[in-house]
């Protein structure tokens, strides 16, 4: 490591311990929205992991946070709380692999088309399994507080940022930089390309699904409509892309504006929320296609030319 990533490792290792410190310093709303943040954080840093160097945009978030609050659910009078989390997220990386071979072959609005079916697949199939069984829904009662979830996902969320660095600095980091910039060339120099997609693919996988393991007790009651909603989908991608996923923190610049930002907009506007969020999606992808960080990127090798020119 050099001293600037050990400076860096440093900078986010303190900044993680200050956010673990919001529950001790913050109301029941405020903590409420750290929860949010925390959760939007995880989903969002994981989707970038793919989808920002493969440029695959997946929709299919919402399938694997459904499929962990229902091992959550279901789980929760049989098995301890505690190990319920890595059967969540051994389950969301197994699908999601299954997926990966099926689908990443396709390319372009194919691959987002199916993403998106995915989840309203599985919502079907339990809504299926349920209606047989007579049950509509699922009580998760456990003695977790909003403070045990919000420093799981705290906890999450650093496993993320080591994983995506490690994964940057390793041989599959490096196919992956490669297969962002041609997938063509990628090929020719020899590397498994689909190999590459799929093991990547399981990283959000199995997050998501962790992520929707943590946050089931949050809800008390869970249902296939609140598990699946597509809504999630969009927003993390909305998020991500906001903040750009140019850089492993790029996602949470996105996160922070935009929780707080549709706070305000559910609460103000609560029946025009789908086409506020349509609309939030085309004003990013065509005024910040490289989000904030491509922004500042750009500010800054401005700066560096005038110095130059200076």
């Amino acid at each position: 490591m050099t001293r600037t990533e050990i400076q860096q490792v440093a900078l986010a290792a303190a900044l993680l311990a200050a956010a673990a410190c919001l529950p001790f310093v913050s109301d029941a709303y405020l903590l409420s929205i750290g929860v949010t943040i925390a959760m939007y954080t995880v989903l969002a840093t994981s989707w970038a992991l793919f989808s920002g160097p493969t440029h695959y945009i997946s929709l299919a978030t919402a399938a694997f946070f459904g499929i962990g609050t229902y091992v959550t659910g279901m789980g929760i009078e049989h098995l301890p709380y505690w190990l319920l989390l890595p059967i969540a997220g051994l389950i969301g990386a197994v699908l999601a692999a299954l997926v990966g071979i099926a689908t990443l072959r396709l390319s372009g609005v194919y691959f987002v088309i199916f993403t998106l079916g995915l989840a309203e697949l599985v919502r079907q199939i339990i809504t299926w399994f349920q209606n047989i069984s007579g049950q509509k829904g699922l009580y998760v009662l456990t003695a977790i507080t909003e403070e045990h979830i919000y420093w799981q996902l705290v906890g999450l969320a650093a496993l993320v940022f080591l994983t995506g660095w490690a994964i940057w600095r390793s041989r599959l980091g490096f196919a992956v930089r490669i297969l962002g910039d041609d997938e063509e060339v990628a090929r020719h120099a020899g590397i498994n390309t689909a190999r590459v997609k799929v093991l990547l693919f399981m990283v959000p996988g199995a997050v998501a699904a962790i992520t929707g393991a943590i946050l089931a007790p949050r809800y008390v009651y869970i249902e296939p409509a609140i598990a699946f909603t597509p809504m999630l989908s969009f927003q993390v991608v909305i998020m991500a892309l906001l903040g750009g996923t140019g850089r492993l923190w790029g996602p949470i610049v996105g996160v922070i504006p935009f929780t707080f930002l549709w706070e305000a907009i559910s609460g103000t506007f609560p029946n025009q929320t789908t086409l506020l969020l349509g609309l939030s999606f085309l004003v990013i992808v065509y005024l910040l296609p490289k989000g904030f960080v491509g922004l500042m990127q750009s500010a800054r090798n401005r700066v560096n030319r005038r110095e130059g020119f200076a």
